[in-house]
């Protein structure tokens, strides 16, 4: 993993700089949209380059995975795993560390408040190959991460029961017929079908090797990290052009980079998920507006109350459902 773009020690610094007053100044801004976290402390951003954001990655995956409780496999098939696991975390990690912009980990930092990463380099080259004012792109990323932050701190649950599906979902890890065996043979046509019919989205596979419990805790999973996402779009661009002057701009270039990319990096993106994760933003963003116009923001916040007024992947593409189901 290279360090990044060349920068002078001046801009590095006034970059450093500017993203950790960003954060702060986005934060205000996201609680004055979404309505929450009103009396809660501003906390400030970690900004990292790319080696410390990989080192925070892989130890917020280790607590999140901590409480799993995995299947019990023989010592040749979990060294098998072990070494097979390894390789495709280093190539997310490796993959993802030239991209991510920011990133909110609320499995880091003190006090369980939750770490929020700003990566300099990665801002520094979005921003010049995207040819946008460097003020407008960093105060629009901070506006996402802050977003993410301020859902898991100001709604008291979601940590909790964020961690525990993870671990549901990890520890329900047991195949197609949820006692441990193998996917049975009758299933292979349907698995060869799927593989020449997803068109390179690892998502649809996933789900098909999953057993029934599995599949129905990842769908619970999908569905909150469908929302996260596009709540957190949503509202950096609804805090609009008074405070990000060139926010449609952005919006358009950065929406066009996400779909972009030579043939390899489209082939990296689907094969680690990445392709899947993309078009969550695009499904929860529209599920976000639909209901914020249907019912403004305080009617949308109903989705934090408890986690049955979560919507379901079902009502992701369907937001009067959410809305009859929760409103009545």
């Amino acid at each position: 993993m290279n360090s990044g773009p060349e920068a002078t020690r001046e801009e590095a610094v006034e970059l450093v700089g500017r993203l950790r007053a960003d954060a702060r100044v986005a934060e205000g801004h996201v609680r004055e949209v979404t309505g929450l976290g009103h009396g809660l402390a501003l906390l400030p951003a970690d900004v990292v380059d790319r080696p410390g954001w990989a080192e925070a990655a892989l130890h917020g995956m280790a607590e999140l995975t901590a409480g799993a409780e995995l299947p019990a496999v023989s010592r040749v098939a979990r060294a098998f795993t072990a070494r097979t696991a390894g390789l495709q975390l280093g190539g997310l990690v490796a993959y993802l560390g030239g991209r991510v912009l920011g990133q909110y980990d609320p499995f880091g930092g003190p006090d369980q408040a939750g770490r929020l990463l700003l990566v300099a380099p990665n801002v520094h080259a979005a921003q010049r190959a995207l040819d946008v004012p460097a003020a407008d792109f960093g105060l629009w990323v901070c506006l996402h991460e802050a977003t993410h932050r301020l859902q898991f701190t100001a709604v008291p649950w979601l940590r909790d029961y964020f961690s525990g599906e993870i671990g549901r979902f990890l520890s329900l890890g047991r195949g197609w017929t949820g006692d441990g065996e193998r996917p049975s043979i009758d299933k292979l046509p349907e698995l060869v079908r799927a593989v020449r019919t997803s068109k390179g989205d690892s998502l649809a596979i996933v789900e098909l090797l999953q057993g029934p419990e599995q599949r129905a805790v990842l769908d619970r999973l999908l569905a909150l990290t469908t929302l996260l996402e596009g709540h957190a779009d949503h509202v950096m661009d609804a805090v609009g052009p008074d405070v990000v002057p060139s926010v449609a701009t952005i919006r358009h270039r950065f929406t066009v980079r996400r779909r972009g990319g030579g043939l390899v990096d489209r082939l990296l993106r689907a094969l680690l998920g990445v392709e899947a994760k993309v078009r969550q933003y695009a499904v929860g963003s529209a599920f976000t507006s639909h209901v914020v116009l249907a019912t403004g923001m305080d009617g949308f916040n109903r989705v934090w109350e408890n986690p049955e007024t979560l919507p379901t992947r079902a009502e992701l593409t369907d937001a009067g459902a959410w809305i009859r189901r929760v409103h009545g």
